[in-house]
């Protein structure tokens, strides 16, 4: 797993973790079952805090791109369905486009909201 932080980025530290992650996931380079490395092992390789880290596992967890397994550890949770995962490679790639661009996550979010509400009414 290969992961740059970019100190000079507006986009947060735990939001650039929480996105290569995602994206590596979505595009099968962190297969289903993959054994992610311990929060404060990913931390001491980024040179970030503990704490960091474990927010954007939690925020992997919350979106179902990993579950935590006690002490087995945290692993790359198995897809729901094709549409969720085609639905997720995009929102990965969505992601990372906009942290490229310096848009700030609540700007990003916002674009998206708009985007579903326009197509639903």
């Amino acid at each position: 797993m290969r992961i740059l932080i970019d100190p000079r980025s507006s986009v947060p530290p735990y939001e650039q973790v929480r996105a290569r992650i995602a994206e590596q996931v979505g595009d099968g380079r962190l297969p289903v079952g993959t054994r992610l490395p311990t929060v404060r092992q990913l931390a001491a390789d980024l040179g970030l805090a503990v704490n960091t880290v474990a927010r954007a596992y939690r925020e992997l967890e919350a979106a179902g791109l990993v579950e935590t397994r006690g002490r087995h550890g945290t692993v790359v949770a198995p897809g729901r369905d094709d549409a969720t995962d085609r639905l997720q490679r995009a929102a990965g790639e969505y992601a990372v486009e906009a942290a490229r661009l310096g848009v700030a996550p609540e700007t990003a979010l916002g674009l998206v909201r708009a985007a579903i509400e326009a197509r639903t009414g």
